[in-house]
């Protein structure tokens, strides 16, 4: 069996998938409140009677945890999470975690994001506040103030990707197990008059996408010529040449 073509196999479909993620790291490198996506990759062993074969495995997805940087906007409805936690809103696809806290409020008094989704309270409620009742101002807990009087407060969460996530718009998680709000974590905020920038290194996304493609185009290289030759072979021996 002609194990090397399997394994060169398990290798270019492992670096496609990388390529995939870092294009889209890099499409996604303005995107406010993005988070990169990695993969890490394991060896798989099968055990060929006496022979031990290395496989590459198709790679586990998972989120940078680095922060992004804060711009100042000085908008009041424009707030930034400190630490790792997550504003949540709800989107047709369900409750969805998010770092972009641009939102803006509606006529009705709705808190919302730049898409219309409501905001989520800590209770999984969306947020009302009256709009005419004064200046808003954030605590540092995520409680929203009008006139020194809480009138809500903003839901911060904690996220769990250890039973998996999908992507749910640019900057957007949705996760396999639900999220809990933050208490009683002093790493972990919301400021206000700023908002995140995405954590991706275009530059170092960049290089990597280009090593990623040349591996890729190599190993594509290498099983063409062992294919040839093993084809070579097959006329030899079977005296067709």
């Amino acid at each position: 069996m002609q194990t090397g073509l399997y394994v060169s196999l398990s290798s270019q479909i492992a670096l496609d998938r990388r390529m995939a993620t870092l294009a889209d790291n890099v499409a996604n490198s303005t995107t406010v409140g993005f988070r990169a996506t990695e993969v890490k990759f394991n060896q798989v062993v099968s055990d060929q009677k006496n022979a031990d074969v290395a496989f590459v495995s198709q790679g586990e997805e998972f989120l940078s945890t680095r922060n992004g940087g804060l711009t100042q906007t000085s908008g009041p409805l424009d707030f930034a999470i400190r630490g790792e936690a997550w504003f949540q809103v709800e989107t047709p696809s369900g409750p969805t975690l998010t770092r972009d806290g641009r939102f803006t409020l509606t006529d009705a008094g709705d808190l919302v994001t730049l898409n219309g989704y409501p905001v989520l309270d800590p209770g999984g409620g969306p947020i009302q506040i009256d709009a005419n009742a004064g200046s808003i101002t954030l605590s540092a807990d995520g409680q929203l103030n009008q006139n020194g009087r809480p009138v809500a407060a903003l839901g911060i969460f904690e996220a769990d990707l250890s039973g998996g996530f999908v992507r749910a718009g640019n900057s957007g998680i949705i996760t396999t197990i639900p999220p809990q709000p933050v208490t009683d974590r002093v790493d972990a905020g919301v400021a206000q008059g700023y908002v995140e920038e995405s954590n991706v290194n275009a530059i170092a996304e960049m290089t990597q996408l280009i090593q990623v493609t040349r591996a890729f185009e190599n190993i594509a290289a290498l099983t063409r010529s062992s294919e040839d030759s093993m084809s070579e072979a097959v006329r030899t021996l079977g005296g067709s040449k």
